[in-house]
């Protein structure tokens, strides 16, 4: 069986990339970065989903607090007024484009060619490394920076989501049979792991499932 590498977040859009991954074939090779973010209960979720849907998971140490310049690495209050304009302090600087080049290392080194990544454009928070342009961005960089994609042996990245509203996401998530309540999508949870309910994360969560019309398993505060 072809193996891919999926980075897998805890999160409900990773989940389901990481069952389209298996559904298409693929033997999964699941990689968590534990960036030490602040929603450490998404971790837990990733270990969760990784024994449902991955062959291999491996939960790599990287502490992105060192940086900073993030709610989610810093000591910067999460918003929760909604969704607005322009990018959020939620956002981590070159957060994918990091994820991404541990993952290509780890294709590489595992004989992997394909790398899945949940990324959605369609509703989200407006981060710029969430786009189409910045994927086949990736993708040119990969075949260039390593010794498999020079020698031909090409790398694809594949971002299955790219272009699914919340709520078609809630709907692939039934489709394949994923219980939607092993993922962990809140950026700034409660102590008891309970979901604010009230983050972008979890308004956007929220309202996919509304609108997909399927009941939502998420416990929120």
């Amino acid at each position: 069986m072809t193996a891919a590498v999926v980075l897998l977040s805890g999160g409900l859009d990773s989940m389901v990339c990481a069952a389209i991954a298996r559904e298409q074939g693929y033997s999964v090779i699941a990689l968590t970065v534990d960036y030490n973010q602040r929603h450490r209960v998404e971790l837990e979720a990733a270990r969760r989903i990784a024994a449902a849907v991955a062959d291999r998971h491996i939960v790599l140490p990287l502490d992105l607090r060192a940086f900073g310049g993030s709610a989610l690495t810093d000591d910067i209050d999460v918003p929760k007024g909604g969704v607005g304009e322009g990018i959020p302090v939620t956002y981590v600087p070159a957060r994918n484009t990091i994820f991404l080049s541990l993952a290509l290392g780890l294709a590489e080194a595992s004989g992997a060619r394909d790398i899945f990544i949940g990324v959605n454009a369609l509703d989200y928070s407006g981060y710029p490394d969430c786009r189409p342009e910045f994927i086949a961005g990736f993708e040119r960089l990969a075949n260039v920076a390593t010794k498999a994609g020079v020698e031909r042996d090409h790398f694809t990245i594949h971002a299955p989501l790219q272009h699914m509203s919340k709520a078609e996401i809630a709907r692939e998530a039934q489709r394949l049979g994923l219980d939607a309540a092993l993922s962990h999508s809140c950026y700034d949870p409660l102590a008891d792991g309970r979901h604010c309910g009230r983050c972008d994360a979890c308004r956007l969560r929220a309202k996919g499932f509304a609108e997909a019309g399927i009941a939502d398993p998420t416990v929120y505060a």
